[in-house]
């Protein structure tokens, strides 16, 4: 190191000592950083202090909590009482399944608490699941003999499993050898889970007067179908009483109802599925159904609820014999279920499935099923199949078809003779002598209005049970037949979103082509038979728009039917219209006339309905008379008096 570089350095110490000694504090600088220093110590020791207190404070809560919670524990111990210890367990289920359903029975509760049908999908070709945990509960309330009363839903049971992997017991234990059981078993190739109740051990337990328990049964109805509206109007709760009688709750709104009788079962009825609770022996007594409807932005349709009692023996020797079925509405299916049992036993679940009233449903029952099940054993398009029926049907009926034809033909070769007394009696003062002349032309003729209406009258019946059939057979579920995907439901080929004011209500958002087609033809068949069947009288004002508004309104209606009843009503009105082409070709109307004109020479006969509807017309027209002549002298009294003043 040279002497230059030691005096840098020296230098620069003396600069740095220096400029320290001119930068130091004064006494009040250093007097003011005291008191800071001093400030800031006091408020860390307040903040320690006070996260002292809230870590004290929420200890002494919790210790509190726990005290609570635990008094709580306590008193619900002492309420279950032998049943306590069913109090904590673990959410689980046991899974009973067939190649039909499959079946969960949750260790909560110990009741079934997930159901599916594997042979079936939803519309979005998803698992059709009836229900799951979330959307069904079943509760038995038992009334310990200290008055306290048990809820089995709130409380954890113990699977024991037997031999048969399709049978399980829940137990609901009450100390060492007093349970509650419910025993579910499930055979091979059906819908149907048969249910034992029994209890063990349970005299000191339970209230000794106890020979009932009360049941709490309730479910959420899941949208299964694409028609969501026409899905909904077939839901609703039904029942069967024991004497045999059935009876349901309002599709359309919310309903409920008190029922004192006896009743053998309560269906959780969808359009095409049900959940179906069963009571064999004495039945459901006191029972309470309620159904509401939920709103359209849920996936559920309707919920319901259900109490009622079932007999119980205390003493544990008898059983009470419960089944669920949860299955199809499949009619068939269903009244296969009570073959060869004796009347008393025999369930009528067919009853589900809404086939009209008696007269349409007997014929439904006895003729369109067994027809439409025999030819199903041959045919598998579904589409083919409505054909041919609506082809048979239109044999059958081709008698009163062509009857009512030659009605209208009889009128129509009339009508020029018509107009001639149109022209004789004109004006609405000679209107009795008009419909009187008439009314003889058509008797010595041997042509009645009558006798067209008649025909059409005794046909309508198998026509209505054909509406009530169609949209409820399960079998064309799923089922395609040329653009249409599903039979059992509308066949959309244009769609939209959002909500159209009126269109979005009564009509749908979508076009369907079967209904469609429907109201074209109809629409064509409508003037094409007006101009057919006009006799020359004249009709009411706006008949005439009436007949053509029929089938928009049919358009409207139908749109969010099953494409396979407006499949089968556009098959049906275009074999109408080849039949009635037939007719026409087939009919001479100049030897029709001739026949009718011979008629008017012979010795006339006139039926005691001819008779009374003359005989009615008489006294019409001469109280009209009267009326005219009382008219007339009114009207001279006010103009003589007129004349007098």
């Amino acid at each position: 190191m040279n002497k230059n570089t030691i005096i840098g350095f020296v230098l620069i110490g003396v600069v740095l000592v220096v400029f320290s000694w001119l930068n130091r504090p004064t006494p009040e600088q250093l007097a003011a950083q005291q008191r800071y220093n001093d400030s800031i110590a006091q408020v860390e020791m307040a903040q320690k202090a006070d996260l002292k207190k809230q870590q004290q404070a929420s200890a002494a809560k919790i210790a509190v909590a726990a005290v609570a919670d635990s008094t709580a524990n306590e008193a619900v111990r002492n309420s279950l009482g032998a049943f306590a210890n069913a109090m904590t367990g673990k959410d689980d289920s046991i899974t009973l399944q067939n190649d039909k359903v499959e079946i969960r029975i949750s260790n909560k509760g110990g009741s079934v608490s997930y159901a599916r049908l594997k042979e079936y999908d939803r519309y979005d070709k998803k698992p059709l699941v009836l229900f799951n945990s979330s959307e069904t509960m079943m509760n038995f309330t038992l009334v310990t003999a200290s008055n306290r009363v048990v809820n089995t839903s709130n409380l954890y049971f113990t699977p024991v499993k037997g031999d048969d992997p399709n049978s399980l017991t829940m137990r609901l234990a009450a100390g060492d050898s007093a349970f509650f059981d419910i025993v579910y078993s499930l055979k091979p190739g059906g819908y149907m889970l048969n249910i034992a109740v029994k209890g063990t051990g349970l005299n000191t337990i339970l209230i000794p007067s106890t020979n009932s328990l009360d049941i709490n049964w309730a479910q959420k109805l899941t949208q299964q179908e694409k028609g969501r509206k026409f899905e909904d109007r077939y839901a609703a709760i039904n029942y069967s009483f024991v004497a045999g009688d059935f009876g349901h709750l309002h599709e359309t709104k919310d309903d409920s109802k008190q029922i004192s009788n006896r009743l053998r079962w309560i269906g959780y009825k969808d359009m095409f599925f049900s959940s179906v609770f069963i009571c064999d022996g004495e039945g459901f007594s006191s029972t309470n159904v309620e159904q509401k409807m939920m709103a359209e932005s849920t996936p559920y349709l309707k919920d319901y609820k259900t109490t009622t009692t079932i007999p119980f023996d205390l003493q544990g020797k008898e059983a009470t014999n419960l089944r669920f079925y949860f299955g199809p509405n499949k009619f068939s299916y269903l009244q296969s279920l009570d073959k060869g049992l004796p009347d008393s036993q025999k369930l009528h679940l067919e009853k589900l499935v809404p086939l009209g009233w008696s007269g349409f449903r007997w014929i439904n029952q006895y003729f369109i099923i067994p027809l439409f099940n025999f030819l199903s054993k041959y045919i598998s398009n579904y589409g083919i199949i409505i054909l041919l029926i609506t082809i048979i049907v239109k044999m059958i009926l081709y008698p009163l078809t062509r009857k009512s034809y030659m009605s209208s033909a009889k009128m129509r070769v009339l009508r020029p003779q018509v107009e001639e007394l149109n022209a004789k009696y004109p004006g609405q003062d000679q209107a009795m002598e008009r419909q009187k002349a008439t009314m003889d032309l058509y008797s010595r003729a041997g042509a009645s209005p009558m006798s067209g209406c008649l025909p059409m009258l005794l046909s309508m019946p198998v026509l209505i049970a054909l509406f009530w059939f169609f949209p409820t057979a399960i079998e064309l579920r799923h089922q395609s037949f040329l653009w249409a995907s599903d039979l059992s439901t509308y066949d959309a080929i244009v769609s939209w979103e959002g909500n159209i004011p009126f269109i979005t209500s009564f009509y749908g958002n979508h076009i369907s082509l079967f209904c469609l087609l429907m109201t074209v033809v109809n629409i064509i068949y409508t003037k094409w038979n007006m101009d057919m069947t006009n006799t020359g009288q004249q009709q009411m004002p706006g008949m005439k728009l009436m007949m053509y508004f029929m089938p928009v309104f049919m358009m409207f209606f139908f749109n969010q039917y099953a494409s396979g009843l407006t499949y089968y009503y556009f098959i049906s009105l275009l074999i109408t219209i080849i039949q009635t082409l037939g007719f026409r070709y087939h009919i001479d109307e100049a030897k029709l006339l001739a026949q009718l004109e011979e008629n008017k020479k012979k010795p006339m006969k006139r039926s005691g309905f001819m008779a009374r509807l003359e005989e009615a017309q008489r006294k019409q027209q001469q109280t009209l008379e009267h009326q005219k002549e009382t008219q007339e002298k009114q009207r001279k009294a006010r103009y003589h008096d007129g004349s007098k003043r």
